[in-house]
């Protein structure tokens, strides 16, 4: 009764009139502006505050109308924040557990901040309970220094010791953790740059493992596990040592497995992905359908991570040439009621995948009759080849995988005069937009279709592929989900069946 009358007089002297939150509730009431602005954010209609100042106000981003509901809106998002449901099925019992913990610690520091002392120490021992389980190291720390400070304004040195105790000992554990995330930021923060100019990190990117077993073998800390395995599998995945990165990750799955209590989901998919990305990189389409159907079990379907899984087994299906199933896998992800909501960019790149799937039935359909009567969407060649194609320069990349599938289809129609102006399209791209260190395959590919286009595209007079065929070998497809990596169908294979249908 203590600590509830300590709680009343704090909320009867500083409680607000309202609480303006985002719940089911004030979300039906389709009349308010935040409303408006909610459904119009999820629905990705608005790239900057022009396009929401002009959609909502009809007004300029700086008008002060404007910038009081953004201000408001965003308060209310904020506060929603305390109250997001964390028991959802999909989440796990470590997930639950730190953000409940991270959410009381708050109150813990409200409490205190108001002197309620007494409170705030029974609040505090209730996270430390719940964290020594699951060896939140840094709510331990904070939690105990609490303890401590108020064990010594009660003269109980009995307690005082005991979380002096979990200071000393957790103070390492999180020291060392802070160390391991480091060492995966140092890794993540170069990560993306091109694959050629990686170099210096494959040197330091040893060192950094090695650091990591060590952290793993001195202290039983779950966030030190994770950044151990992950840093191994990025090392691997440099080195395009995909049986390792599949050991890494098989690894990672199993401490999961053994240690139920730190079991993340998210973390957990990070490692299935990898171990996805391996297969697709080893063209080994066997043991990634297997991978792929246990793991696609397991996500909620039309989430964001069920699409991009569903993308990496597209992919390996398009690059072991297992089309009909690659056709199934599209069929099912653009037929998810949830597509809709996937960011415009996500969607564009699926309309992609369609795109090229209609090409290879186009090509394969005539030798595979099962190929050619599998269900599709309906795509209208000739309304294809009509599009202009120009995306904004943000998306540019979108416009030149398209122009390349129209390239495919013209060549496949024999209208070479057509074709030969696309390509002096994409040779401007190449010339003019287009990085080298980050689209090095894209570009020779780009010099072997104007190689076709000089030879008139006859096959039998087609000169000066070799320097640009060595330039794909020596740089193999690594795709990493960006953008500019993305190949539907690899460049040397797509050049081979350009080749074979030129004959």
């Amino acid at each position: 009764m203590k600590n509830l009358i300590e709680i009343a007089k704090i909320v009867t002297k500083k409680k607000v009139k309202k609480i303006e939150i985002f719940d089911d509730y004030s979300l039906k009431n389709k009349n308010s502006k935040f409303n408006e602005f909610y459904e119009a954010l999820m629905a990705g209609k608005f790239r900057n505050d022009r396009d929401a100042a002009t959609y909502l106000q009809d007004c300029s981003p700086t008008d002060d109308k404007y910038r009081q509901l953004k201000s408001r809106f965003r308060k209310r998002l904020l506060n929603t924040l305390f109250f997001l449901d964390v028991n959802l099925p999909d989440t796990s019992g470590y997930d639950r557990a730190y953000f409940t913990c991270n959410k009381e610690w708050t109150l813990v520091k409200i409490l205190l901040a108001n002197e309620a002392n007494s409170t705030a120490a029974s609040l505090a021992r209730q996270i430390l309970t719940t964290s020594l389980k699951y060896k939140f190291a840094d709510l331990i720390v904070n939690c105990s220094r609490i303890l401590r400070t108020y064990a010594a304004q009660t003269e109980s040195e009995k307690e005082y010791e005991e979380y002096d105790g979990y200071i000393k000992q957790y103070k390492d554990i999180l020291d060392a953790e802070i160390r391991s995330e480091e060492l995966n930021q140092r890794v993540m923060m170069n990560y993306f740059r091109p694959v050629t100019e990686n170099f210096d990190l494959k040197e330091r990117i040893d060192t950094y493992c090695d650091a990591l077993i060590g952290l793993s073998e001195m202290y039983d800390s779950p966030v030190i596990f994770y950044n151990m395995y992950l840093v191994w599998t990025y090392r691997y995945e440099m080195l395009q040592d995909y049986e390792a990165m599949i050991e890494v990750c098989s690894r990672a799955e199993q401490y999961m497995k053994d240690n139920p209590t730190y079991y993340q989901e998210e973390k957990m998919a990070t490692f299935q992905l990898k171990k996805m990305s391996a297969f697709l990189h080893l063209k080994d389409y066997k043991r990634g359908k297997v991978n792929a159907e246990k793991c696609l079990q397991s996500f909620e379907e039309g989430s964001e991570l069920w699409y991009t899984f569903m993308e990496y087994f597209f992919l390996l299906a398009m690059h072991t040439d297992n089309f009909i199933n690659a056709i199934a896998i599209l069929t099912r992800a653009l037929g998810n009621t949830k597509f809709k909501k996937l960011s415009h960019e996500e969607r564009e790149k699926w309309k992609i995948y369609e795109v090229y799937t209609n090409y290879v039935i186009e090509v394969f359909g005539e030798e595979n009759p099962i190929l050619r009567r599998q269900n599709r969407r309906i795509f209208k060649v000739s309304k294809f080849l009509n599009d202009p194609i120009m995306y904004p320069k943000e998306m540019r990349i979108f416009t030149i995988f398209l122009i390349i599938a129209q390239v495919l289809f013209l060549l496949e129609q024999k209208q070479h005069s057509q074709a030969s102006e696309l390509i002096d399209r994409l040779k401007n791209y190449a010339n003019r937009q287009l990085k080298k260190e980050d689209y090095y395959r894209l570009i020779a590919f780009i010099r072997l279709l104007q190689q076709l286009s000089k030879a008139d595209f006859k096959y039998s007079e087609l000169t000066g592929t070799e320097k640009y065929m060595a330039r794909l070998h020596e740089s193999p497809f690594c795709y990493r989900g960006l953008i500019s990596e993305l190949e539907v169908i690899p460049y040397e294979q797509l050049w081979q069946i350009i080749l074979r249908r030129t004959k």
